[in-house]
């Protein structure tokens, strides 16, 4: 909304989860006399424009590519709102391939347009308060503490690394593994409460404002994605603009924008996480070099300006 406001366009947010069909966004469109729409994830935002009066863009998400179109009907509804957007954005080439392969014909409609991330770490978060309020002990000794930052769902598998950590904490009290995110399936969400309750060195945290987030992060020792597919994760990136280093599971949406042992570290299976952030905390050297290389990677390719720049050609589109 900020990218469009600067560009002088007026941009109301709405969530696609408070409708329930295309006749309700159409209404909405009418009332206020909106020009264009820009949907978010091919499926979940899409299917509320389909027959729009206005003309639309999408943005792939990642789950929609990589996960909704392994189901018939969810393909089927996919594949009619690409045909009617004037474009889609995907984060990476890799997600471009897959949805061209699907859909060949909306191939030439389809833009490759890297995420851009903003940090803005909070000068007042207490991470001495944080780790209290989440029984993480402060006292003497060292503290290593990840962050698997996700929103609770399945494709996002917070419990992947969960019964690996919690035996290495078992081992050494000092490492700490910390869940937090929006509870976004109930269902899950209390699965993944009741399975943490019994892994000692594991902790779900209470969701953050995006600035205190940002803190936190500042203040952990790594951060973690350990997801089954991603579109593009922005908590790396942000990770990664952080000076953090960063620990993720060895999948095509992270490998676009990981290199391994230069700007982070990928693991195939959770033995191997252990593994590699044993090294990661032994190597002082190795650790510097990565987030060095990694913030420069950002800096280069991820940046908040750039992103606008590029979105403000799209909307032209429209």
């Amino acid at each position: 909304r900020s990218h469009l406001h600067a560009a002088g366009h007026i941009c109301v947010l709405q969530d696609a989860f408070l409708y329930e069909s295309p006749t309700e966004i159409a209404k909405l469109t009418s009332a206020d006399k909106f020009d264009a729409a820009l949907a978010i994830h091919l499926y979940k935002g899409g299917r509320l424009l389909q027959g729009s009066r206005i003309p639309f863009g999408i943005i792939f998400g990642g789950t929609d590519v990589n996960e909704d179109i392994k189901c018939e009907e969810k393909r089927r509804v996919m594949g009619a709102v690409l045909e009617e957007a004037r474009f889609a954005v995907a984060f990476t080439m890799k997600m471009k391939e897959l949805a061209a392969a699907e859909w060949p014909e909306a191939t030439k409609k389809i833009y490759v347009q890297t995420q851009g991330i903003q940090t803005t770490p909070s000068e007042t978060f207490d991470w001495y308060r944080f780790l209290q309020n989440a029984d993480i002990p402060t006292g003497a000794g060292s503290l290593h503490m990840f962050l698997l930052i996700c929103g609770l769902r399945r494709v996002k598998d917070p419990l992947y690394l969960v019964d690996v950590f919690s035996d290495w904490h078992r081992k050494d009290p000092s490492v700490h593994l910390g869940i937090i995110g929006p509870a976004v399936d109930p269902l899950f969400t209390s699965e993944v409460k009741e399975k943490v309750k019994r892994a000692p060195g594991v902790h779900l945290l209470q969701e953050l404002p995006q600035d205190d987030l940002h803190a936190a992060m500042k203040r952990c020792f790594a951060v973690v994605n350990s997801s089954i597919s991603e579109g593009m994760s922005a908590a790396i990136l942000e990770a990664m603009d952080l000076d953090i280093p960063v620990l993720a599971r060895n999948i095509p949406g992270n490998a676009a924008i990981i290199k391994h042992q230069e700007t982070g570290l990928l693991f195939s299976n959770p033995q191997e996480f252990v593994v590699l952030s044993k090294s990661l905390m032994n190597d002082p050297a190795m650790e510097t070099e990565i987030v060095t290389r990694a913030k420069d990677y950002v800096r280069k390719h991820h940046s908040w300006e750039g992103e606008r720049k590029a979105y403000q050609n799209l909307v032209l589109r429209l």
